[in-house]
């Protein structure tokens, strides 16, 4: 039997309490140190799920560990991201991997290079909607794609509302924190790549002057798909959604756009309509689970580094085009 893998947490943060503590462990791994910038706050974490270390050091944090998940704010993540991968560590980061093309490319180069697997916690590929409507999609069930609209769209909880709306230097506002989920849950379901995008951003009054809290954005995608996308933090009553438009039929999500697993699907064709049957997992024992064996050299993550950084640089390119008004190509490869 493989020895578990031995992780450090690199950020005492919500989404590691709420979700990652339980996904790394479920799924084979043990968290050896827990790295907060907060001394109380990462020794108080550590011994709220038992673990052995805790530390404000990056270096210390490196020892003795095989894994490291980094969920600190989006503007620390390259020089945690490139320690680790000096080090030896395999690499899982939270989304958006920086807040640079530039340096997300780095990240992921290095990584590549250290020879470790390097993933980004894109949780939404893993919900049993997204799965179902892929395998429907691939099937032929609605035809051939012709557009989509994702409606991402809600109200940030208590405990986020800070950086992602104050903090203009650490990656705030809704296009990094939504519209990066929301590219690569589309590149997942059709199989094709964003190509230009057209964005229009508002400031709703959650955020500070400057951060757009809500956009709606329009990205062409290869293959002659068009797909409509509204991120919002500011709406309060509607539900999430993912629909994909086909020559023959349609797929319709509803309220799938979350972290919890929930949903539904539902198929629309010249039969009528049906729902489509989901076998629903944790979203990210999931990612967890193909990490671990990624680790073990069988077959890769979820979503790959190299999948995070084209999720990240349609995000950048919305918000060019919400400052130019025009519609704004997306870079395609870390070359270009």
């Amino acid at each position: 039997m493989a020895e578990p893998t031995r992780w450090a947490l690199i950020g005492a943060t919500t989404i590691a309490r709420e979700w990652m503590v339980n996904a790394i462990r479920q799924t084979g791994g043990t968290i050896h140190t827990v790295m907060s910038s907060d001394a109380e706050r990462g020794a108080a974490f550590a011994a709220e799920f038992g673990i052995p270390h805790a530390t404000t050091d990056l270096d210390e944090v490196l020892r003795d560990v095989d894994a490291v998940y980094i969920s600190t704010t989006n503007e620390r993540h390259f020089a945690e991201c490139m320690a680790a991968a000096k080090a030896g560590k395999h690499v899982l980061c939270e989304k958006p991997l920086a807040t640079s093309y530039e340096d997300a490319a780095a990240m992921v180069k290095a990584c590549r290079e250290a020879g470790v697997v390097m993933a980004t916690n894109h949780h939404l590929r893993n919900a049993a909607t997204h799965r179902a409507m892929r395998d429907a999609i691939a099937a032929g069930r609605i035809g051939t794609p012709l557009s989509a609209r994702v409606v991402h769209a809600g109200t940030l909880p208590i405990q986020m509302l800070g950086w992602r709306l104050h903090t203009k230097g650490a990656g705030a506002g809704a296009l990094l924190d939504l519209l990066v989920h929301d590219t690569d849950l589309l590149r997942f379901l059709l199989g094709e790549e964003p190509l230009q995008v057209a964005t229009v951003a508002q400031n709703g009054g959650l955020a500070i002057e400057g951060i757009e809290d809500a956009a709606m954005s329009l990205i062409q995608f290869s293959g002659n798909i068009i797909a409509q996308v509204h991120d919002s933090f500011t709406t309060r009553a509607q539900r999430t959604s993912c629909e994909v438009h086909g020559t023959t039929g349609s797929l319709v999500a509803l309220n799938n756009m979350a972290q919890a697993p929930a949903g539904t699907v539902t198929l629309r064709d010249q039969d009528g309509e049906r729902e489509l049957r989901l076998d629903q997992e944790d979203y990210y024992v999931r990612g967890c689970r193909a990490f671990h064996a990624a680790i073990r050299g069988e077959g890769h993550p979820v979503v790959t580094g190299e999948d995070g950084l084209k999720s990240l640089a349609t995000a950048l390119a919305a918000r060019e085009a919400a400052k130019s008004g025009r519609f704004e190509p997306i870079r395609q490869s870390a070359e270009g």
